[in-house]
């Protein structure tokens, strides 16, 4: 799957509000997918910091891609699990999403993100999900 069959899947399968978060989609493999997401008005909190709730839906839409790039299809599936644990406060221009699949079974894949805010480098969250397929 490339990033571009990747981010159409996302243009037209994934929900609205997920969609304005606007993530790109720069990788999709099965070792490996990264999404970025830029940091607006839209997603900042008071104090100038990205919600938390916008870090918890990149990560869960970035492993989601990274299943599909682990099975090299957009093979349906549901979160069962996410946990999230921020780091620090996020901020910069963007947010970088580093997921991959860490185990895939017949009905269960289970995933880990790691969000990344830019230019800094610095990471801002850890994220684990399970998924059934």
């Amino acid at each position: 799957m490339t990033p571009q069959a990747a981010q159409d899947i996302l243009e037209h399968a994934f929900a609205p509000w997920v969609r304005a978060l606007q993530p790109t989609i720069t990788e999709i493999g099965p070792e490996r997918t990264i999404l970025t997401m830029p940091i607006s008005a839209e997603i900042n909190r008071v104090g100038g910091i990205v919600s938390g709730q916008a870090l918890a839906a990149l990560a869960d839409t970035a492993m989601v891609f990274a299943c599909f790039g682990h099975l090299d299809a957009p093979e349906p599936v549901g979160t069962v699990t996410l946990d999230t644990q921020f780091l620090r406060p996020a901020s910069g221009d963007s947010i970088r999403a580093v997921a991959e699949v860490t185990r895939a079974g017949k009905s269960m894949i289970f995933a880990r993100c790691t969000l990344i805010a830019e230019p800094s480098g610095k990471p801002v969250a850890l994220a684990t999900a399970t998924f059934a397929r």
